[in-house]
């Protein structure tokens, strides 16, 4: 996790909220009332996004006393407590929608991709995220995705080769377009291409592509390709994978697959901040 990334997030995520000033807090809550509270989770998922609930409330007043009772990367049963958290009532209250906005976004994040990994446990078969990620959010989505027991695909444009369908329009076909990336990139650098038949996979391979992705290939068509292939280049699968197929996505023996739905359109893991009754 990018921690100087992270803090200016926070940062714009405070601004937004808080704009001015908390009226609500200011006008209820003395100055001095001091609170003690505990972060729980309401229903069972994989925690992940702590260490950045953590340092929200350090924005706020780095008195704040926040103690994890869990990991990131922990499954937790409903009614786990994640974290306790104590310090001036003001500032707990100004940070707690942002703190638990990360929080949970990030552990459903998590949540998600443990369940679709342990479908395809049996397998040997890595998955992975795309770049279909929330703007700005990309570092503590993919952080999430890892926490949840998946790997990352590109950060961005500039840590890897893949050209894609609009990219072979210009470029001129497949075989133009491999041999064009291969012609530039540098040695430790594999070269991916998105393909959408069994003759773009053969073309893909005789140009000495590194990677093939398989655009929203049927599986008996990505096992034909397993085959075609031989282990010569890494085969991902990507397109319309979830639940509903992911296991048999798994079965065709493909290398990797990558998908979207781990970060995009994401359901939040239910986890609250609730205030010991008595303050001081």
């Amino acid at each position: 996790m990018n921690e100087i990334a992270v803090d200016r997030l926070i940062r714009i995520a405070l601004e937004e909220d808080l704009r001015s000033g908390d009226l609500t807090t200011e006008a209820v809550v003395p100055p001095h009332v001091q609170a003690k509270g505990a972060v729980r989770t309401r229903a069972a998922g994989v925690v992940a996004g702590l260490e950045v609930a953590r340092r929200v409330f350090a924005q706020l007043d780095p008195q704040i006393n926040f103690v994890a009772r869990v990991r990131d990367g922990d499954y937790v049963e409903a009614g786990a407590v994640l974290a306790e958290v104590s310090g001036s009532a003001r500032a707990i209250l100004s940070g707690e929608r942002v703190a638990l906005n990360f929080l949970r976004h990030l552990a459903g994040i998590a949540t998600r991709t443990r369940k679709l990994v342990e479908l395809v446990a049996g397998y040997p078969v890595r998955l992975v995220d795309t770049r279909k990620t929330t703007p700005g959010l990309r570092n503590l989505e993919k952080y999430a995705v890892r926490m949840g027991g998946g790997f990352n695909h590109r950060f961005g444009l500039d840590d890897g080769i893949l050209i894609k369908d609009n990219h072979l329009v210009v470029a001129g076909g497949i075989a133009a377009a491999v041999r064009a990336a291969k012609g530039v990139a540098p040695h430790v650098l594999k070269v991916g291409v998105e393909v959408e038949d069994l003759a773009g996979v053969r073309e893909a391979l005789s140009a000495g592509a590194d990677v093939i992705l398989l655009d929203n290939m049927p599986p008996a068509m990505i096992s034909q390709a397993v085959q075609l292939v031989g282990g010569r280049a890494l085969l991902e699968a990507s397109g319309n994978i979830g639940e509903h197929n992911i296991v048999e996505i798994a079965r065709t023996g493909v290398d990797i697959i990558s998908i979207g739905r781990l970060t995009h359109s994401v359901e939040h893991l239910d986890i609250g901040l609730d205030f010991e009754p008595s303050l001081t």
